[in-house]
């Protein structure tokens, strides 16, 4: 799985999360070891766990004056075991003792967004329907998030308001209904998708040359019964408490796709940790 690790927004991150953290200075680490000291660190994984955030510690060092060496043992989108070395790096102690925390931070928190996207990928193997994330994400963190939930099996929506229309109920409110939202918004060239909320705002979208459809908040059942009177007019996204224990009954139920904000806001961070030894 290919993702761009040098995006500028990845840097921007890191440089602000180290800047967090150390500000004007490591004052444990610039107190208690000596300057020069090189030393040796190991991450490993405390966990089972999809990785994801791996590739992060060239940038993170990189920040910091850099390091001698760095292996990368395993990479984003990896199953890994407790007790799995996944990388290994080599330089000055200071550096690695104050990068430390970032490096864990990020890697913790990205592989429980796409450790818990693998989950929901595998309940709804062997149908056709795809599992999407959400733009519920950590501020500032939306892409880092969104490559971890990818990592993990399930497919990227849109990544801002930028890049895709998506039509929900307030928006059909200010536009002055279902038809006249739809005719400002398809000429534009982008993918729109529209929510519907009762049968008249289905047919009128219908009738008015919806091509994708949002379902929010029905039951499995009901949204079986809405995609069976669809019948293929239309492609069916299917939102609003979807979870592990659902996700499986949607797709059954003939979505093309359901989405979860929990794969982004409800991710529990995995256990990894950080061993050093000196030179």
């Amino acid at each position: 799985m290919v993702f761009d690790w040098e995006h500028p927004e990845l840097y921007d991150a890191v440089e602000r999360a180290l800047g967090e953290d150390i500000g004007s200075g490591d004052i444990t680490t610039q107190l208690t070891v000596a300057e020069g000291r090189r030393a040796t660190g190991k991450f490993y994984a405390r966990a089972e766990m999809v990785l994801a955030g791996i590739e992060l510690l060239p940038l993170i060092y990189e920040c910091r004056g850099g390091v001698d060496g760095l292996q990368l043992l395993a990479a984003s989108g990896d199953r890994c075991h407790d007790g799995q070395l996944i990388a290994e790096v080599e330089g000055l102690a200071a550096t690695l003792l104050e990068c430390e925390r970032t490096a864990l931070n990020f890697m913790q928190r990205l592989s429980g967004v796409a450790t818990l996207a693998s989950r929901f990928a595998s309940e709804v193997k062997h149908t056709k329907c795809k599992v999407l994330d959400t733009r519920k994400t950590t501020p500032g963190l939306r892409r880092l998030e969104k490559m971890a939930a990818a990592a993990g099996g399930v497919t990227n929506h849109r990544m801002g308001l930028f890049d895709a229309v998506l039509i929900k109920n307030n928006h059909i409110a200010a536009a002055g209904g279902v038809r006249q939202a739809l005719a400002a918004s398809l000429p534009s060239g982008k993918p729109v998708e529209i929510e519907v909320r009762t049968r008249q705002e289905l047919d009128e979208a219908l009738s008015s040359g919806a091509t994708r459809l949002l379902l929010d908040n029905l039951t499995p059942a009901e949204a079986r019964e809405w995609i069976d009177y669809i019948a293929g007019r239309a492609s069916c996204e299917i939102s609003g408490g979807v979870t592990l224990a659902t996700v499986r009954a949607y797709a059954e139920a003939g979505a093309d796709f359901v989405s979860s904000g929990a794969i982004t806001h409800s991710a529990v961070s995995m256990d990894l940790n950080f061993r050093l030894a000196l030179l």
